[in-house]
């Protein structure tokens, strides 16, 4: 049976299909079959740079306590030494992030405008730390991958304390404590040896800094500061520098001058200057 169908309709089916494939989103891999090619060629293509990070999270009594060391790196190359690695969601619920910064600060902000619409929505209630985790990790699935977030989400709603872990494909798990990052091994081993059940906040935030601390010390890709956020029903405390593992001892006291004619100079070229006024060109004298 052969169907015969105006060339208008099909037009617009088309059309269709092509606004929806234009406004699908996601990641474009056009320039596939080009990488491919310059491969073939023994072209070498950058690849991606390594990160570094320790973070770290623990369930209390009546709070969970997040921790982050504050290095960037990119590469081998330090790019920041006090680099904020824990961010709000809600005023009750908080994340550390690994992986790519500009992926976390983007992902987290824009998480935190729509829990903040939800909130708008249901009537001003609180916003319940399975909702944001199961938004993000649904987005992260979307992507495959290819958002590069590792997060150690935590936060107290009517159910309690909880501490999830969320991967960069989109996979979590809840736990009492947990450790993620290049420094996550070292970190892991305190974590381990001295979690105990009901920790009060002290002995958390205590915890949480050996842990990050023995990141620091175990790994070239984590350094800095130790950063910490104690987050409980009502509002989240964030304190930056809790600890400073490696302080700076040596800071010169005045900027270091050279005397003029320590740079050899090569080459000396004056130019007449033209300024225009009135439509007029003069010339001004060197």
């Amino acid at each position: 049976v052969h169907c015969f169908v105006p060339a208008r309709y099909l037009s617009q089916a088309m059309d269709y299909i092509a606004a929806i494939e234009a406004n699908r989103g996601g990641f474009d891999f056009e320039n596939h079959a080009r990488n491919h090619l310059m491969e073939g060629h023994g072209i070498k293509l950058r690849g991606a740079l390594k990160s570094g990070t320790t973070i770290c999270g623990v369930c209390c009594k009546d709070a969970v306590v997040l921790a982050a060391d504050t290095r960037a790196t990119a590469g081998s190359v330090v790019a920041d030494g006090n680099c904020s690695k824990l961010h709000p969601i809600a005023t009750n619920i908080c994340c550390a992030g690994a992986g790519t910064a500009a992926d976390l600060d983007h992902q987290t902000d824009l998480m935190a405008s729509e829990m903040k619409m939800l909130a708008l929505q249901m009537g001003g209630r609180q916003t319940r730390v399975g909702s944001v985790v199961r938004k993000l990790s649904s987005k992260l699935f979307q992507h495959q991958g290819y958002i590069g977030c590792a997060l150690i989400m935590g936060g107290v709603d009517i159910n309690g304390p909880s501490l999830y872990q969320i991967y960069p494909h989109g996979s979590t798990d809840r736990l009492p404590f947990a450790c993620m990052g290049s420094g996550s091994l070292a970190a892991m081993a305190v974590m381990e040896s001295r979690f105990k059940d009901d920790l009060t906040i002290e002995e958390g935030k205590q915890l949480v800094a050996d842990a990050i601390r023995a990141g620091i010390f175990n790994d070239l890709g984590s350094g800095g500061n130790v950063d910490v956020c104690v987050v409980t029903r009502e509002t989240y405390n964030h304190t930056r520098a809790y600890d400073a593992p490696n302080p700076r001892i040596y800071r010169a006291l005045k900027p270091i001058q050279f005397p003029p004619g320590t740079t050899t100079v090569l080459k000396e070229d004056i130019r007449k200057l033209i300024t225009v006024t009135s439509e007029d060109v003069v010339m001004t004298p060197a």
